[in-house]
């Protein structure tokens, strides 16, 4: 599988890539980056050094540094003041190229026709900018995956909305309705039921580098659920990505909620049992195509696997 990687660098993105570099029969041909955990400057610079600490030889390319059609806001918060914890480290050494995340992500799929797959962990605004330059981008890609949304539990930015949709909902609206044929959605309703326990993290080795990073991440997360241990969003839709057979999933038409005062930025579908001859019609994205959501994973096993693939020695 050849995977290009639309990221916010990011801790859980960083493990995103980890578990990535990991996989024998999986290979990261390029990377973008947009905002969303930090500006798109502290992203790219993350990605770089993550890509030279894991020995990726990619190209990487700055994307979109603010939403559509909202300001920007992003999650230090969560991720640190440097993204990584507190733990980015040295300037990278290598540079990002002088190409846009989304004419990066346009040209490799002109290139490679139905041989490249996308995982879109961060905020959609690239993918919605590539659409814009290239509308039958549906068309080249194989498989999308999207880390984002929350359909039947509750968000973790507002009482609706996932972070990455809402840091960009209409570009979130815009890429669910591009028309995608394989088009995955890894929302809230697994990734927080897929929560790493403390002990997990805890029984990591000492020495290694993610061990340095998910301490701050484990203490927002105690802090926020009241439990240890974290929650790990990225990794997880990159494992499914490697795997589909990870999780099982509902089918359905989506869009995301623009206009709600409460609900801006929250996945939505017509979820009715609607019988043959009702005189209610599907209210929701009815003409959209229909995607894929996670709604259960074996989570034992993909903690086994991600556990794996921060202990390699990559350093």
């Amino acid at each position: 599988m050849r995977i290009i990687v639309d990221a916010d660098p990011g801790i859980d993105d960083a493990l995103a890539l980890y578990y990535l570099r990991a996989q024998a029969d999986t290979e990261i041909v390029a990377i973008g980056t947009v905002h969303g955990n930090v500006p798109v400057e502290q992203a790219t610079a993350n990605a770089l050094r993550l890509t030279e600490r894991l020995g990726i030889k990619v190209p990487v390319a700055m994307g979109a540094g603010k939403p559509l059609a909202q300001d920007l806001m992003t999650a230090e918060e969560v991720h640190g003041h440097d993204g990584l914890g507190g733990f980015a480290g040295d300037e990278p050494t290598t540079a990002c190229t002088g190409e846009s995340a989304a004419e990066q992500l346009k040209r490799l799929a002109h290139k490679y026709p139905k041989q490249l797959s996308l995982l879109a962990i961060g905020p959609l605004t690239n993918v919605a900018l590539a659409l814009q330059i290239e509308p039958r981008l549906p068309e080249l890609l194989d498989k999308v995956v999207v880390m984002g949304g929350a359909l039947n539990v509750p968000g973790n930015v507002t009482s609706y909305a996932e972070a990455n949709f809402w840091h960009d909902p209409e570009a979130a609206d815009l890429v669910l309705g591009a028309g995608f044929e394989d088009l995955t959605i890894v929302g809230l309703d697994v990734t927080m039921a897929g929560h790493a326990p403390g002990e997990w993290l805890e029984a990591l080795p000492q020495d290694i580098y993610p061990r340095k990073f998910l301490r701050f991440y484990a203490d927002f997360y105690e802090s926020f659920l009241g439990k240890s241990g974290f929650v790990p969003h990225d990794p997880l839709a990159a494992a499914i990505l490697v795997d589909p057979a990870l999780a099982t999933y509902q089918e359905d038409r989506f869009a995301i909620e623009l206009t709600g005062r409460y609900t801006r930025g929250k996945l939505v579908a017509d979820q009715r049992f609607l019988a043959p001859g009702s005189p209610f019609g599907r209210d929701i994205a009815p003409e959209r195509i229909k995607a894929k959501y996670a709604v259960t994973t074996k989570n034992d096993a993909f903690l086994e696997q991600l556990r794996h693939a921060v202990t390699l020695p990559y350093d």
